[in-house]
């Protein structure tokens, strides 16, 4: 079975190496891509994925003229991807690739959709409060109990993925999208990594637009 990984990246040059690494290591004998998007990243990230991609035919890297967002870094990658099964990750090494047998474990149950659920958390409390706050409201709006639904690390059928469409904010609702669809969603708990390297991307402004997104996903799916 082919494996494709679409992870985004904003400048993230520290971690790229160690985290292709880890993924061929934890993949095992699936064949496998993987497909970075540079969005709009102004460090070294692009020429560290240039050289990974010429060492390796399975990495392809993809890169935005400035930084558009999450949502259009994972829609690329989506149509992109060639795997049957699709994972997402974030490119900080938060995401430990060693969960993946977890996933696809949980794949062959009968789930389209398999979200990680980032049962202890090591973010402070500025990002958990917000954090728990969104996944509440969304969760009761969506009549679909995920516990973290903003977690990127995920893994999907190929069927699923290419149904999707996504722009601003609204690979948050991702869960809530298939599930409209008709996909069975499931989650399992994750290991949640300490940042080694760089910085967080995302403030409280994040919540704001993504509150917004919620309104246009719950007209989507409803009307």
């Amino acid at each position: 079975m082919m494996l494709s990984f679409v992870i985004p990246v904003l400048n993230e040059e520290a971690s790229l190496a160690a985290l292709y690494r880890e993924i061929l290591h934890s993949a095992g004998e699936h064949s496998l891509e993987i497909i970075f998007i540079d969005d709009g990243s102004t460090d070294s990230s692009f020429k560290e994925m240039q050289e990974l991609a010429e060492a390796d035919h399975r990495v392809k890297v993809i890169r935005f003229r400035r930084n558009f967002g999450k949502a259009a870094a994972l829609q690329k990658g989506f149509e992109l991807a060639l795997g049957e099964v699709v994972f997402t990750m974030d490119a900080d090494l938060q995401d430990d690739p060693v969960e993946i047998p977890a996933f696809l474990e949980k794949l062959d149950e009968g789930f389209d959709l398999v979200s990680g659920w980032k049962k202890k958390r090591l973010d402070p409390w500025h990002k958990r409060l917000p954090s728990k706050l969104f996944n509440s409201v969304t969760a009761l709006t969506f009549r679909l109990k995920l516990r973290d639904y903003n977690c990127g690390f995920k893994a999907y059928r190929r069927i699923l993925v290419k149904e999707l469409s996504l722009y601003g904010e609204m690979h948050r609702y991702i869960p809530a999208l298939a599930h409209s669809l008709g996909y069975r969603v499931g989650e399992i708990p994750v290991q949640h990594r300490a940042r080694i390297h760089g910085k967080s991307k995302y403030g409280l402004e994040r919540y704001l637009r993504g509150f917004f997104d919620l309104l246009t996903v719950k007209m989507v799916t409803q009307y």
